[in-house]
């Protein structure tokens, strides 16, 4: 099959829905794990000592959000802060699983996009439809359960990273009340990553009903060849008379 085959057969696959939605999973499944996967941010704390000076520590994190792992310097109103501490919290299950049913789910549209338009023969011969089904309605599943569980982490990441949450693992910040937030974490791509993790849960459901539609479950039950032929007896039409 040359170029221009392949190009009319791929654009054949994706006039249809049950192409033209998978094309759509790819993308948005690519959208879904970059904006979580390829996070890294930061956020500030000051504190405002009596001199008049203010000491700044600034902390990053990134995914995975294993933010028990983050160690910063502990700021206080000496010229070389020495003490190390630590933020509140391991959220990596949910976004490693999130991203992880991302990642399978991308593979698997390709793997889907190039089986349509290469193989539809044997797509058709070895139960192809069914499987398809059965592996979309997984992924259905899956986007619903990951996502779900992603939005909660990220609401927990908000949270251990909120200043208020953050001053009380510093012990001066608590004493004195002399502690202030300076730049906040920008988290508009992680909140884009749950709205793609919820599309995603709604393409794949749709694409169930067409991927349903390819099965044998659904095709039209044949009419049965089994007449049932009216008992025998007399004739009941008109006497016949001799003419």
């Amino acid at each position: 099959m040359d170029a221009a085959q392949s190009a009319s057969s791929f654009f054949g696959v994706v006039r249809e829905p049950l192409g033209f939605i998978k094309l759509l999973e790819w993308i948005f499944s690519i959208f879904a794990f970059a904006t979580c996967g390829g996070y890294s941010g930061y956020f500030e704390i000051l504190v405002n000592c009596k001199n008049n000076s203010t000491n700044q520590t600034r902390i990053d994190f990134s995914y995975p959000f294993r933010l028990n792992q983050v160690t910063f310097l502990v700021p206080n109103c000496t010229a070389n802060p020495k003490d190390v501490g630590n933020l509140y919290g391991d959220f990596s299950s949910s976004a490693e699983f999130f991203v992880t049913i991302a990642v399978f789910a991308f593979l698997y549209s390709l793997f889907a996009l190039v089986v349509y338009t290469f193989y539809q023969p044997k797509y058709q011969q070895y139960r192809g439809p069914l499987i398809d089904f059965v592996i979309t309605a997984l992924f259905a599943f899956m986007w619903l359960v990951s996502s779900s569980a992603w939005a909660k982490g990220l609401a927990d990441v908000k949270i251990s990273t909120m200043p208020d949450t953050v001053y009380k693992l510093i012990s001066i910040c608590q004493e004195q009340k002399i502690c202030t937030s300076g730049a906040t974490a920008i988290m508009s791509s992680l909140n884009v990553s749950v709205v793609f993790g919820f599309l995603n849960l709604i393409l794949w459901s749709g694409n169930v009903w067409f991927a349903y539609k390819e099965t044998a479950w659904h095709g039209n039950p044949e009419p049965s060849s089994t007449v049932t032929n009216p008992p025998k007896g007399p004739a009941t039409g008109p006497a016949t008379y001799g003419q």
